[in-house]
């Protein structure tokens, strides 16, 4: 009985290092702070990123037409457009086409 004690020991103990060696290996990889997750904050990220780089240009887009129409300064190409657009003018001098 006495061999059979210290083997059972080691099976025990190389089992239970065994187990949590498969524990934090799958932690490592798929848990809340693993590599799958940070793969996916990253693709995330740069979505992010990319919608901000959009944003920002139409910020600036719509930041130069305000800036056009306002009091300070007006810019009369805009205005026509506007007119054209918003009250379906025309010149006298144009024709329409539908």
């Amino acid at each position: 009985m006495t061999s059979t004690r210290p083997a059972l020991a080691v099976a025990l103990h190389v089992t239970t290092l065994v187990v949590l060696g498969g524990y934090f290996t799958f932690a490592a990889v798929q848990g809340n702070y693993g590599l799958f997750h940070r793969v996916q904050i990253e693709a995330e990220n740069q979505d992010l990123r990319q919608r901000r780089d959009a944003l920002r240009v139409e910020l600036a887009q719509l930041e130069n037409r305000t800036r056009r129409m306002s009091d300070d300064w007006l810019d009369l190409e805009l205005l026509d457009q506007q007119a054209r657009d918003v009250l379906g003018l025309m010149r006298a001098d144009e024709i329409m086409i539908r």
